[in-house]
């Protein structure tokens, strides 16, 4: 499963969590675009650091974007990727957004560690289905049970 992940590396990015107490999750995102990668301390940096990365790739294109038919200035070609793997101290995701439709995200997150995909129809799902491979067991089912 990872080769079929990996082997895509322009539609693919890859999120590296190093920290989660609290549920506050903090790491770094790395993409062909981003070679030095990009750090994020909170949920809502990781969010802008993708919308902004796949603003710049114009792939998915947002299904709220102002489109026309003038010439888009083509993406600075990526440089090429480091052959050193990237992980996370905690969890390393795998997320391919597919499409941008009703101003969110839709498409796939890998679980690396684990080797399990399961897909989001949005982007409070993508991030739910990260907090739950990042929260202790014993939390997350106590957070359940209270509800």
């Amino acid at each position: 499963m990872q080769n079929r992940i990996r082997s895509d590396p322009y539609r693919t990015t890859l999120v590296c969590i190093d920290s989660a107490q609290e549920g506050l999750l903090t790491g770094r995102v790395y993409h062909p675009y981003l070679p030095s990668g990009a750090e994020f301390k909170n949920l809502m940096q990781f969010l802008l650091i993708m919308e902004d990365l796949l603003d710049k790739l114009q792939f998915p294109q947002s299904f709220t974007a102002h489109r026309s038919f003038r010439m888009q200035p083509e993406p600075a070609p990526p440089l090429p990727s480091e052959n050193e793997p990237h992980t996370g101290k905690i969890a390393t995701f795998s997320v391919r957004v597919i499409f941008r439709q009703n101003a969110s995200w839709q498409g796939s997150v890998t679980w690396l560690e684990k080797e399990k995909e399961e897909n989001f129809r949005s982007v409070l799902e993508l991030v739910l289905l990260m907090h739950s491979a990042t929260s202790p067991e014993d939390t997350h089912n106590q957070a359940q049970t209270s509800a």
